[in-house]
């Protein structure tokens, strides 16, 4: 696995004036120009041929895959395509590319220069920190991942009055996924490219601004070591960094992962000084390779000591490794059971000392019992507690339906795609409740695993269902159901799609009212559906759609109390063009009187944009 920066390119002249490489911050700019390859007839000819032999089998027969279209790798920027193949999901796929060549099929496809933008000068600002500065951070923000934030400054009373303060654009972004922590007046933000960058809460101003090696898509973690404040996260390619608040300095950094092809999306959690880190598998997408020996990993969860980086423990998912499991199409061998990855993030009990995560399906045969599921495990050790399995014999991978490695019987792939929520209902009780692909709502006991409740909410498929989460203030959980035209799960003809958010009563399950997802109209690209995780704090509860719009509804009653377009340009803070797009993965984050949303996704269909929007109520 290649792990140089994706960034060489870019900082190449920040090395050779000041002598530093690419794991430090940067805390001022020095070329506001972008640099750029011009787009010549020669160029384009060639990016035609490397996308006719490498790209078109799957970005041009796109009915029965997640791949999207050329249509819509075409609104994307040269850079994020770039990227992809480079060091992103695509970078197996692309691995016997030059450099230049995937700089030509990125602008054959977009018919536009290639451009890294660089950061003006004026869009930075001094960085200090009191050392009593308030921490909100990680996937659900708190350990047990209820998307509660107990805000006093944002109520049903102003809600309305809303308006945008300022507006970040991410350099060359088309999806917006890494959710911001928040320590005092400043975000701590991933992106993309894998930059970090310290914003100002009131200016939107960066303070710092740090240089990962690869795309960072889960939440930023910050908690206290010593007495200075530690942010955590990890990158694409499994690098896992700690990062010095107070500076951006990198203090270490750990490859998480062992196979080939781990990957990660999910958010670290930290509790006690160990890190908890989930972990994917690419194979899901290198399986589109006849030729490839198809399938060997597993998901797992790692352990870090959060003071070192050092390896605490290891949990695979599936216990056992890969074994020849029978003959494919073109002759070569299967191997299994492989797949169940953790897409999602861990959620931590601390008072039963558990870590639970949610898994994926099955990649190739046999299927295992640990596939589609959600695991306790110890934390201190990372053995096996208990897990549940709610959808049996699910095999799928990128391959289907038709190509050599996809496997005799192809499953629905029914994720968990998020993190599970512990919480205490107002009788007293605790509960786990976690939302699956499908479009079912499960409730469990956190101690066992055995279910209390199940209630569906949609019909469920390949995008959801239910899939980036829920939340919970005690009384309801308010879980986003996408429904996703793209690839819905079709078995169950009786059941109709019904994209919306859902309040379930925690008690019994019951839904309590729902709001639909706004129809797109006439807007043939626009995706009617609520996929992003919601936002809750006292009477409001914020949920973004596809189509790119941020609502804050009664918690009470579902009805809209206000709504706002993201899908538009942007002036914004720090003088790059900045554009929104469709709101998918993270909730929405609340501090005081501001709300803070990612705006821009550009995969599955989706609008790219790169926008991270501060609300303030006027």
């Amino acid at each position: 696995m290649n792990n140089t920066s994706i960034f060489f390119s870019v900082i190449a002249s920040l090395i050779t004036l000041f002598g530093y490489g690419q794991e430090n911050s940067i805390s001022i700019a020095v070329d506001s120009s972008p640099r750029a390859f011009s787009v010549t007839e020669a160029t384009k000819v060639a990016g035609k041929t490397v996308f006719e032999n490498s790209c078109k089998s799957c970005h041009t027969n796109v009915v029965d895959s997640k791949a999207p279209s050329v249509a819509m790798l075409g609104a994307m920027t040269p850079r994020a395509i770039f990227t992809a193949l480079k060091s992103g999901k695509m970078q197996v796929q692309a691995q016997t590319l030059s450099d230049e060549q995937r700089r030509e099929v990125a602008q054959w496809i977009t018919n536009r220069p290639f451009v890294e933008t660089k950061l003006p000068q004026d869009a930075f600002t001094p960085f200090s920190l009191p050392k009593t500065a308030t921490v909100a951070s990680g996937w659900g923000g708190n350990l047990a991942g209820t998307g509660f934030t107990q805000s006093t400054g944002i109520t049903p009373q102003n809600v309305a009055s809303l308006k945008v303060k300022w507006t970040f654009a991410f350099p060359d972004g088309t999806q917006i996924r890494s959710k911001p922590a928040v320590v005092g007046d400043w975000l701590i933000v991933g992106s993309q490219f894998g930059d970090v960058y310290a914003i100002h809460k009131q200016t939107g101003k960066i303070g710092w601004h740090f240089i990962g090696d690869a795309p960072i898509r889960g939440a930023i973690f910050v908690e206290k070591s010593g007495d200075k404040l530690r942010a955590y996260f990890a990158d694409f390619t499994t690098n896992v960094y700690a990062i010095d608040v107070a500076s951006g300095k990198l203090i270490w950094k750990k490859r998480a992962g062992q196979h080939p092809q781990s990957g990660n999306t999910g958010s670290v959690t930290a509790y006690e000084n160990t890190l908890v880190v989930p972990l994917t598998s690419n194979e899901v997408t290198t399986s589109k390779d006849p030729n490839y020996t198809c399938c060997t990993s597993s998901g797992e969860v790692i352990a870090l000591n959060a003071t070192t980086g050092d390896l605490l423990w290891r949990h695979r998912v599936i216990p056992q490794e890969a074994q020849i499991s029978g003959k494919k199409k073109n002759g070569q061998s299967f191997y299994g059971p492989s797949g169940a990855p953790v897409w999602s993030s861990p959620t931590i009990d601390t008072k039963r000392g558990l870590v639970y995560i949610g898994t994926g399906e099955n990649y190739t045969d046999p299927p295992s019992t640990t596939s589609d599921a959600i695991q306790a495990l110890d934390i201190k050790t990372g053995k096996l507690v208990w897990s549940y399995q709610a959808t049996k014999s699910d095999t799928w991978n990128l391959a289907c339906p038709g190509d050599p490695n996809c496997p005799d019987k192809v499953g629905p792939d029914l994720d968990f795609g998020m993190a599970p929520l512990l919480v205490k209902t107002k009788a007293g009780r605790d509960v786990l409740v976690v939302g699956q692909k499908s479009g079912v709502v499960h409730c469990l006991e956190p101690e066992t695993g055995k279910v209390i409740w199940q209630t569906r909410i949609g019909k469920g498929g390949m995008l959801g269902g239910i899939h980036w989460g829920m939340a919970t203030d005690g009384n309801y959980v308010y879980a986003a159901n996408a429904d996703n035209r793209l690839v819905l799960d079709k078995r169950d003809s009786t059941w109709k799609a019904s994209p919306g958010l859902y309040a379930l009563d925690l008690a019994n399950g019951q839904v309590v009212w729902n709001e639909s997802t706004p129809s797109c109209g006439e807007d043939k690209s626009c995706i009617q559906a609520n996929s992003a995780a919601p936002l809750v704090v006292p009477g409001l509860v914020f949920a973004g759609t596809l189509a790119g719009a941020i609502r804050a509804h009664d918690a009470r009653t579902g009805k809209v109390l206000w709504s706002f377009d993201t899908a538009r340009d942007f002036d914004t803070s720090n003088g790059i063009h900045g554009k929104g797009g469709s709101i998918d993965g993270p909730s929405p984050v609340v501090s005081g009187k501001m709300l803070f949303v990612n705006s821009g996704y550009g995969i599955f269909g989706e609008k790219p944009g790169n926008v991270l929007i501060a609300f303030d109520v006027d």
